[in-house]
């Protein structure tokens, strides 16, 4: 059983081209258009689990990140064939 923000997400990324990233604002400004502010919070936990069960991958600075330990500004996308585990590193502990 997914949820509505899992819906979203994995509806927004259906329709871009492989290897292409989405904006968790698209998935707040999705599911609650009129405050969508409100809902990043919940976009962001939903997808630290999606990460962690290979559903998606999330990025920093265009690579793969750590979903248990990345901070700062942050995209989503499908996973890859050729996707490295993240290595947590310099980029993970500061904030963009």
């Amino acid at each position: 059983m997914t949820s509505p923000i899992e819906d979203a997400i994995l509806s927004l990324l259906a329709d871009l081209p492989p290897g292409k990233s989405i904006d968790p604002a698209q998935v707040a400004k999705l599911i609650l258009p009129e405050r969508w502010q409100r809902a990043l919070g919940q976009v962001r936990s939903t997808a630290v689990g999606m990460a962690r069960a290979g559903q998606i991958v999330i990025l920093r600075h265009n690579k793969p990140a750590d979903p248990d330990s990345f901070k700062g500004v942050y995209r989503l996308r499908l996973p890859m064939d050729g996707d490295v585990a993240p290595v947590a590193g310099p980029d993970d502990e500061t904030a963009d």
